[in-house]
């Protein structure tokens, strides 16, 4: 894990997260509304974080569980509408509470306490000011876990800028290869020159992942892809734009999770459940070109059920 910022600094960055708050500018909706004064935009989002859970999570990739788990922190609210997302009650629905950022770094250092491996603040982006001033309250108080940031990729170079320096592994979402898909499905026309700009950006702060001795992620990338039925998230050109982009060392994550949940029945395409042969010829994809470190996942590992955030534990099955 590279040297982290001081408390003060990141302080500094808390700041200047408040200001791109006032007018919001903090993603690339850009909504203008006053978050400070409590105006809510796009994502619904208040001047208070609001999170859903705060737990050990062993459903991540490797490196970031270790023995002790991911020191999740779903984040309620989202900037993207995806028809078919998991996590629905708290992206969509505003299940959550609000949490200050004084209790957030106290919940931060109680991750580390139970012996997480990573504290991984999941879709963050709306709620970074106060993100932040946790994380410098945490820091000063002796959080020294990495930082992971959990993203569906949808973000602005101005926001990724502010985190140069605080976030030690960047997990984002790649999710389409094809504007008109991403406008159907999550809302989001913009979202694949967005995302492939902002994954280089991270790219060029974090490089390829390391892990340490025990084989926990203490800095880098991994980029998620979630495969969805029909290549509705066009699979093949998002597999090849990364080996055309980045080193083919670097860490690719293609997940076979997709269940049809939320809103899919309203779109016939991906109101399905994916097939193997649709996930095999993905993987089969990746190893021609040749990229090296590929997450794969066993189909039959997938279908452990949906995360109900309205309990204390939405994961009951880790």
């Amino acid at each position: 894990m590279s040297p982290r910022l001081t408390p003060a600094e990141i302080h500094e960055r808390a700041d200047a997260a408040r200001a791109l708050s006032a007018p919001c500018r903090l993603c690339p909706r850009s909504c203008g509304v006053d978050r400070i004064a409590g105006q809510r935009g796009y994502c619904g989002a208040g001047p208070v974080p609001e999170a859903a859970s705060i737990l050990p999570h062993f459903g991540e990739e490797p490196p970031l569980c270790g023995e002790g788990g991911a020191g999740t922190i779903f984040f309620s609210r989202c900037n993207l509408r995806c028809v078919f997302c998991q996590n629905h009650q708290i992206s969509q629905e505003g299940v959550g509470e609000t949490i200050g950022p004084a209790e957030l770094a106290d919940k931060m250092l109680e991750l580390q306490h139970r012996g997480c491996s990573t504290v991984e603040p999941v879709s963050p982006s709306h709620h970074l000011p106060g993100l932040l001033e946790a994380l410098a309250l945490a820091t000063g108080k002796g959080l020294n876990l990495p930082v992971v940031y959990n993203t569906n990729g949808y973000e602005r170079s101005e926001t990724l800028e502010l985190l140069d320096g605080i976030v030690d592994v960047y997990l984002p979402d790649l999710k389409y290869a094809d504007p008109e898909r991403a406008r159907e499905l999550s809302d989001a026309p913009d979202y694949v020159e967005t995302a492939r700009r902002a994954i280089l950006q991270m790219f060029s702060q974090v490089g390829n992942l390391v892990v340490d001795m025990q084989g926990r992620a203490v800095r880098g990338l991994i980029v998620r892809h979630l495969i969805l039925p029909a290549d509705a998230a066009g699979t093949e050109e998002t597999l090849t734009w990364i080996a055309d982009n980045l080193p083919i060392t670097v860490t690719i994550s293609l997940m076979a999770q997709f269940s049809p949940l939320h809103r899919t029945s309203d779109f016939p395409l991906v109101n399905r459940m994916l097939s193997v042969d649709e996930y095999e010829r993905a993987i089969d994809r990746a190893w021609d070109l040749g990229l090296e470190n590929v997450f794969v996942q066993e189909m039959e590992s997938t279908d452990v059920g949906v995360p109900d955030f309205t309990k204390i534990n939405p994961f009951h099955w880790d």
